[in-house]
């Protein structure tokens, strides 16, 4: 489910596979491939010697948390719980085990969160034994290891937004969604809400997140309170719960969500007016969507995907169909949209 990433020429995208003569009751090898954006063609592939964590329930997988870089250095987060550093080249830099993985649920779903010097991944498991691990991006080296002890599991990966001029990380946890200091792991502000699958969004000055699995219903939030500001800076609450793996887009004035089954649903941003609710075929409900400036909003993945014009109707200007239903999410970088399937990886646009 890990997406693809993007580096100048540069594709990257992390992979998990068993090869013949091996069963799914033993460890998956773990690659790292690059591919040139020009051709696809494939530039180099780096193995991971695989953590402590033998899955026995493979709903999440080996390879859930997508990877990310900085243009000198591949940081790759793998299910058996281990994290690797790669230069641009391919070359093994450094390699590190997370402590206790077994205590994830079912899988490592967050992808790691690059911020100054430190990698951050965020470890929320089960018996009030989550925390906020950062490590050194040079060495691996941790660098600090904040508790959480008040939320549980999650699978969500924190967004990094600038608020009221400071940088915060934006977390969807099991029981609140969280503002937190990324230089020391600290809570600055939660409201409470259930949450611990999709990644929460930011935009005209609100923060909105939902669980995902369908628990739990989705919130509006001013981020720019201290403390429980549950009673004080939520704007907005959905009426109906949310499902869906995939995280939402704003665009505009509205704010986009396609949920189970197969909704794509539409709210106000400034109030949470529902504003349409239309049913779609086919369209994954786990790929996260993106928007561009010229007003659209991309519902896209190597299955069916959908192109909707931001609007307070629900248009759709095109449908395309890939064949390769996943729940990777796409990339986009230099007027290209790259796609993983479970079989290709897909570079759409013009010729």
């Amino acid at each position: 489910q890990a997406s693809p990433i993007v580096w100048g020429d540069q594709v990257i995208v992390t992979t998990s596979f068993w090869p013949e003569g091996k069963t799914q009751k033993e460890f998956a090898e773990h690659h790292v491939t690059c591919y040139a954006t020009k051709d696809g063609k494939q530039l180099w592939d780096a193995t991971v010697a695989q953590g402590s964590w033998l899955l026995s329930d493979l709903r999440g997988g080996y390879t859930a948390p997508t990877p990310v870089t900085d243009g000198e250095r591949i940081y790759a987060l793998f299910g058996s719980g281990v994290i690797a550093a790669f230069d641009m080249g391919g070359k093994p830099l450094w390699r590190k085990e997370i402590p206790d993985p077994k205590k994830f649920d079912v899988a490592i779903g967050a992808s790691p969160v690059l911020y100054g010097d430190t990698v951050l991944i965020l470890c929320d498991k089960v018996s009030k034994s989550s925390h906020l691990l950062a490590l050194d991006k040079k060495t691996g080296n941790e660098k600090w290891d904040e508790k959480r002890p008040t939320v549980n599991f999650s699978h969500t990966t924190p967004v990094l937004a600038k608020i009221a001029g400071k940088e915060q990380l934006l977390i969807g946890s099991s029981n609140a969604l969280q503002g937190v200091d990324p230089t020391n792991g600290k809570v600055l502000w939660w409201a409470n809400n259930e949450g611990d699958v999709c990644c929460p969004v930011f935009g005209g000055g609100l923060v909105y997140c939902d669980s995902g699995r369908g628990g739990g219903f989705g919130i509006a939030v001013d981020p720019t309170g201290t403390g429980d500001v549950s009673k004080t800076h939520v704007k907005w609450k959905t009426e109906k719960k949310v499902g869906g793996l995939g995280s939402a887009v704003i665009s505009g004035e509205y704010l986009y969500r396609m949920r189970d089954p197969g909704l794509l649903t539409a709210y106000k941003l400034a109030s949470g007016e529902l504003v349409f609710e239309e049913r779609v075929q086919g369209v994954s409900t786990t790929a996260s969507p993106f928007a561009t400036a010229d007003g659209l909003v991309y519902f896209a993945s190597a299955g069916r995907s959908i192109v909707v014009k931001v609007g307070p109707k629900a248009e759709i200007l095109a449908t395309n169909e890939l064949g390769e239903e996943n729940g990777a999410s796409a990339a986009v970088a230099n007027g290209r949209i790259y796609l993983k399937g479970r079989n290709h990886l897909f570079a759409i646009g013009k010729k």
